[in-house]
C-alpha cells in the first residue's frame, strides 16, 4: 500500500461527516476508538478542541498500516462511525471510506482482471442492507414462539351453527404462557356493514379456552402439538389485541419487545420481517424487502406481505425485537413502492401501545410480561457476557 491509506481530501471528508453526524463530542471518541488496541490509543495526542482531536486521531491512524495483533485501526475507528451514525449524509461518507480501507488492507488491486466494460470493484448501492449471518440463526430461534392459532366461534355457549368453521390467525409469546394475537382472531367474526360482529364476553372466553395454537407447523406432512389456552387475560378492540393463557408454557423462549414506538425517516429506512401462518397455512417469513412507510404513535404501516390468517403476527425489526403486532391492510394514496404505486399498505399496532394499555387496564398481566421481559433480557445479557 502507499504511505496512508486515504488522501487528504478524504480525511477532511471525514472530520465534517463526524461533526455533522455528532460524533465528534469528546464523550464520542471512545465510541469510535472501541475494539483498536488501549496501547495503541495511548499513543494518539490529545488535542484541545474536538474537532481537532478528530482530525488528529484520523492522520495518525491513516499512516498505520496494521497493528501488531494484525488490526486495521483506520477500519475500525470507520466501522465504528457507521454503526453510531443516524444520518445518511455522514453514513455515506463513513462507509465510502471503510470500503476503501478495508479493501486496501486485504491487498486488493485497484483495478481487479477480468472485469468487462462498465464495471468496476464492489460498491454500496444506497446503503449496506446487508445483515450479520446471525441474523439467520436467530431468526430460526424466534420462529419457534410463533404459532398457528384456530379459533372456533361460539354463540350463547354453544359453537356457533351452522357456519361455526374455526378462524385461523397467528400469535407468538410475549410471556412464557401468554399468547399475544388480534382481538379480531379470537373474536371470530367476519363484520359486514351492518354487523360489527360484537361476540358476548363469556362467548369470546370460551372461544379463547377451546382456541388451538400450534407452534411448530412448518410442513403439510408435519403433525405436531396443540397447546390449549386457560382463558383470554386481556384485550382491546380499538389496538386490536388479545392475550391468552396457555394451558402450560411451551418449551420456547419469549420473544423480545420494544420498549418504546418505532420511529422511522424518509433519509433512514427500516426494514421488518414477519413470521407468520398465512391462510392459517404452515409458518412462512417475510424478510427485509418490507420497508417500513411511516409510524405513528400507534401504528406502524409497511410493505411487506401478507395475507388472511397472518393477523396477529409479530413485526420484527433485524434484531428480532417486536416492534408491532401485524393486524391488517389500509387503503392509501400517492404512495410508491419500489417505483409503483400502491394503493395499500400492511398496517400494525405499536407494541408499546398494547404496553402501555396493559399498563393502564390489565397493571397485573403488565407486570407479569414487564417480569419476563427482565428476566429474557438478563439472560441474552448473561450469554452475551
Amino acid at each position: 500500500m502507499s504511505d496512508a491509506y486515504l488522501p487528504i481530501e478524504d480525511i477532511g471528508r471525514l472530520v465534517e461527516a463526524t461533526q455533522e453526524a455528532g460524533l465528534a463530542d469528546p464523550s464520542a471518541r471512545r465510541l469510535l476508538l472501541d475494539g483498536i488496541m488501549l496501547k495503541y490509543q495511548g499513543t494518539l495526542p490529545l488535542m484541545a478542541a474536538p474537532g481537532m482531536q478528530v482530525r488528529s486521531d484520523l492522520n495518525e491512524m491513516n499512516r498505520v498500516e496494521r497493528l501488531i495483533d494484525g488490526s486495521v485501526p483506520l477500519e475500525i475507528w470507520l466501522r465504528n462511525a457507521v454503526a453510531q451514525s443516524a444520518e445518511a449524509g455522514p453514513l455515506a461518507v463513513f462507509q465510502k471510506a471503510l470500503d476503501a480501507v478495508a479493501r486496501d488492507a486485504a491487498g486488493e488491486p485497484d483495478v481487479p482482471a477480468g472485469l468487462t466494460a462498465g464495471e468496476t470493484k464492489e460498491e454500496i448501492v444506497h446503503f449496506d442492507d446487508t445483515v450479520p449471518f446471525e441474523f439467520l440463526r436467530a431468526g430460526e430461534v424466534a420462529g419457534t414462539s410463533v404459532a398457528r392459532i384456530k379459533v372456533l366461534p361460539y354463540q350463547a355457549g354453544a359453537p356457533l351453527q351452522p357456519n361455526g368453521f374455526p378462524h385461523s390467525g397467528t400469535g407468538w409469546l410475549i410471556a412464557p404462557d401468554l399468547l399475544v394475537t388480534n382481538h379480531h382472531v379470537v373474536n371470530a367474526r367476519t363484520r359486514t356493514a351492518t354487523d360489527r360482529g360484537v361476540v358476548d364476553p363469556a362467548d369470546l372466553q370460551l372461544q379463547a379456552q377451546n382456541s388451538r395454537s400450534r407452534f411448530d407447523y412448518g410442513a403439510d406432512d408435519m403433525e405436531t402439538e396443540e397447546v390449549a389456552a386457560s382463558g383470554l387475560v386481556a384485550w382491546d378492540e380499538e389496538l386490536d389485541y388479545a392475550i391468552l393463557r396457555l394451558s402450560g408454557r411451551p418449551p420456547r423462549p419469549a420473544l423480545r419487545v420494544a420498549t418504546g414506538p418505532l420511529t422511522v425517516t424518509v433519509e433512514q429506512p427500516v426494514a421488518v420481517n414477519i413470521i407468520q401462518h398465512p391462510g392459517g397455512q404452515p409458518k412462512r417469513v417475510a424478510l427485509r424487502n418490507n420497508l417500513v412507510y411511516e409510524a405513528t404513535e400507534n401504528d406502524v404501516r409497511y410493505f411487506t406481505d401478507t395475507r388472511g390468517g397472518s393477523s396477529g403476527s409479530p413485526v420484527f425489526t433485524d434484531d428480532w425485537q417486536v416492534v408491532a403486532l401485524h393486524r391488517g391492510t389500509r387503503r392509501v394514496e400517492d404512495v410508491n413502492f419500489q417505483g409503483k404505486t400502491t394503493a395499500f399498505v400492511n398496517v400494525g399496532t405499536q407494541i408499546s401501545s398494547v404496553m402501555r394499555h396493559l399498563q393502564e387496564h390489565s397493571p397485573e398481566v403488565h407486570a407479569e410480561i414487564a417480569a419476563a421481559q427482565s428476566a429474557l433480557a438478563q439472560r441474552n445479557g448473561a450469554e452475551v457476557a
